[in-house]
Order: structure tokens, then sequence, then C-alpha cells
């Protein structure tokens, strides 16, 4: 790995799973069909049918912007709106790549409270402007599955969502960036909080937890499925060496290691949060429940910790809060080296 050993920075830091890179070399010794008519994208489809229990549309993209915003398009009408959490990544963080996309599509941020949308504030939200020529029309409703602070939406909170998209005529669309963890953190399979729980379309993660730029579009609403291909090659994401998204996707669905690799991150991000508790002036904002933590940190642990080469997010949720995100190549021999630097600088011993 060519990330620094001490980076709790982003899982967008570290590389790819040696399976994935396996995959890749094997297939470009070969030569295949372009723009996805290839085998290693049929594989990885039928790999996602195994996943997710029934047939599924799956539609390979190298981005998980690409992933969203082609999803939304599919769903929402250029007059439409789509509600979403505030910290929503594709509110906060897309540089209005899903308004681009959808041609003018508002992202209107839930008054929720916490990290996830609360059903009976969406539902008063999704009766807002309905009908009024002079208002954007509620059309999709996005959740992030894991939140951007790391925690999860059970599959009877997300059906508890979509019983009230259904009651309103809308849409529903999971921003599955870091869906692996949120599985492994839940312990149910990926149906459950997806199809069976009322999602019409999974914006499906690999390249944070092990792929190198891979991501997939799942379709559950077959009504939705005929414009996707359009969509798709018009935004750029119909790639015509496509074997190479479709081999990274086989290898990381293959025998587990998405799961695997999830897995792992969310143990490094518990044994970390494990070990801060217990440091006096550390507050921890939640449980650990998938590989992000937040947590509030005194200044000069804060800064102690990156003189000794500890690379963290900071500064942008407030006085002293630092993101910190676990990955399939944290080691315990990082999160100790972490923990042990963090009581040293505030004296205590274990």
């Amino acid at each position: 790995m060519t990330v620094s050993a001490t980076s709790f920075r982003s899982d967008n830091d570290w590389g790819a799973s040696p399976e994935v890179i396996a995959a890749i070399a094997a297939c470009n010794g070969q030569t295949a069909r372009p723009y996805g008519a290839d085998d290693w994208t049929r594989r990885a489809e039928a790999r996602f049918a195994e996943v997710f229990g029934r047939q599924v549309g799956a539609l390979l993209v190298s981005t998980g912007t690409a992933a969203n915003s082609i999803s939304l398009a599919a769903m929402v009408p250029r007059w439409g709106s789509i509600l979403c959490h505030r910290h929503a990544h594709i509110h906060a963080d897309e540089c209005g790549a899903p308004e681009f996309f959808t041609g003018g599509a508002r992202l209107v941020p839930s008054a929720s409270a916490g990290s996830k949308l609360d059903p009976a504030v969406l539902r008063a939200e999704l009766a807002v402007g309905r009908g009024d020529v002079h208002c954007v029309q509620p059309s999709a409703v996005s959740i992030t599955q894991c939140t951007e602070d790391g925690q999860v939406y059970s599959p009877e909170e997300v059906a508890a969502i979509a019983r009230v998209c259904r009651e309103a005529g809308v849409l529903l669309h999971m921003d599955g960036a870091r869906f692996a963890n949120a599985v492994a953190s839940l312990g149910c399979e990926a149906a459950d909080i997806t199809w069976r729980a009322g999602v019409d379309i999974l914006s499906f993660g690999a390249t944070k937890n092990g792929a190198l730029n891979a991501e997939a579009i799942i379709v559950f609403n077959d009504a939705l499925g005929a414009q996707l291909p359009f969509l798709r090659k018009r935004a750029g994401h119909l790639l015509s060496k496509m074997r190479f998204v479709a081999a990274q996707m086989e290898a990381y669905l293959a025998d587990d290691l998405w799961l695997a690799n999830a897995r792992h991150a969310n143990a490094m991000a518990a044994r970390l949060a494990q070990g801060l508790a217990g440091i006096p002036g550390v507050k921890l904002a939640a449980a650990a429940r998938t590989n992000i933590l937040f947590a509030t940190l005194p200044e000069p642990m804060a800064a102690g910790l990156r003189e000794r080469g500890f690379d963290f997010y900071g500064d942008r949720w407030g006085p002293g809060v630092v993101r910190l995100v676990t990955s399939f190549g944290t080691t315990l021999a990082m999160v100790d080296g972490m923990l042990a630097a963090a009581r040293d600088i505030t004296g205590e011993r274990p």
C-alpha cells in the first residue's frame, strides 16, 4: 500500500484488494467485446442476482457520483424534487451533479433531526407544494446506507420510509457508497434493506471497500430499467473497456470478499472507539456501528496526533470534532498505535 500507515482520513485513501488487482491483470491479457458485451460483465450481473436473491438490473459505472446522479435522473422529472438528509452526500458533496443529470430537479434537505430521515417528518415534507404549479413536485426520496456519520437504517426503518414514499406516490433511492459496511453491521441479507423493504434503486458502492473504480446501479423497480442504459451512455459511463470494471466487481463479490472487507473495517472502528472512550477528554458522538467515527478530541491531542503522522479530517463539523475512518486495509497495529499515541499525549497509561 502506498497510503500512509497511519491514515484514518478516509477509506478512499486506500488502494484495492489484491483479489481485485489480480482480476484486472487476468482480464488484461485477453480480448473481449466492448461496451459491456463481455463475459466479465455477464458474470458480475449474475453475482448481483446471487447477492440480492433475485434477478436485478445491474449497470456498472466508475464513480459513486455517476451511480447516484444517473439513478436519480431515471426517477424524477425536471420539475421534480428529491427529499434527502441535509448531510446526504448528494446534497453536500457532489457539486450539483444530481441537479445537472436530472435536468434541474431540486434537492430538498429534510428537517429530520439526527443523521437519519424521520418518516413522520418526511410525510409532512412530501405534501408540501403537491399539485401547485408554482412548486417543484416531490418525486423521490434518497437515503444513505450507511449514513454520513456511520449509523445504519434497520430493515424496519427502511420499510417505514418506503411506506411513506408509497403513500405519497414517490420513489425511493438508496445511496450505498458504504453499503457493505451497513450489511455487515446489521448482520442481515442485502435484500432485507433494499427490495424487500421497498427500495426502487440502489447505488451499490465498491470503491471505498476494496475496488479500484467500480460502482453499480442496481434496479429493483423494473419500470425504471428501460431508460437507464441510455442515461448511462449519455452520462459518459458506458465504458468501451467495461470488462475492467466488471472484473473488479466480479472479484469483489466472489466468496463474499465485499463482506469480509467490510467486517474487518467495522471491527477496526469498534476497537478504535473502545480505546478512545477510555481516554479522558475524548467524547464519541455515537456508538461505532460501521467504519466511521466522529469524536471530539482535546486540541492538544488532535495536534499531537497529527504531529506524529496520524491523518484524519477535522475542522468541518465543529470545534474539536474529527472524523476517523477505518478500511479493509487498517490493521490492529495501526489502531493500537494511534490509541497508544493518544494516551501518551494525555499522560495516560493503559
